[in-house]
């Protein structure tokens, strides 16, 4: 997987219905030979500020705590606060500020409070750069939409850590 150059997408709704029947859409393209998506889930962030992870799925992990751990990554990558506020092992914990530098460091990664504000969903995927754009263009009700480089030794490494977590994760991302 370290080969691989990954692309985190991103499209940001007013309406979390919307962002559901992207998210739809997009695991349908998915399905239908057009692209690749390592991780992707549906995010909807209370007016409270609250975020809740409405869908997931991961067809690189499997099923069961499997898409709880590809959920973990996706938000992980996205929101690297966000899922440190939730997770729970030291190694996750060390991975994620190593994540959050990265990003820093490189200007890798979406702003999160521009994406995805209190009162609004976003749709959020990991997939090989080579389908960003197609991905993105599949995103066609975003309010906003956005493909951005990320670092792929840092998707293996926080994939690999919160696995070995994946039940933990599970249980404090959907609560």
């Amino acid at each position: 997987m370290s080969t691989k150059n990954l692309s985190l997408v991103v499209g940001s709704y007013d309406d979390d219905a919307v962002a559901s029947e992207e998210y739809d859409a997009l695991r349908s393209g998915q399905d239908a030979g057009g692209y690749e998506i390592l991780g992707a889930v549906v995010l909807v962030r209370e007016k409270n500020g609250k975020v809740q992870v409405k869908e997931h799925g991961d067809k690189s992990v499997g099923h069961g705590a499997g898409w709880g751990a590809g959920a973990g990554v996706v938000v992980g990558l996205f929101a690297p606060p966000l899922l440190a506020a939730t997770a729970v092992g030291a190694g996750i914990g060390a991975i994620l500020g190593k994540v959050k530098k990265n990003r820093e460091e490189k200007q890798l990664g979406v702003d999160f409070d521009e994406f995805l504000a209190p009162g609004t969903s976003a749709v959020v995927a990991v997939v090989d750069d080579r389908f960003a754009d197609k991905v993105e263009k599949e995103l066609d009700r975003a309010e906003k939409r956005i493909n951005k480089a990320i670092d792929a030794d840092d998707y293996e490494k926080l994939r690999a850590a919160i696995e070995k977590s994946a039940d933990d994760v599970v249980d404090q991302i959907n609560s």
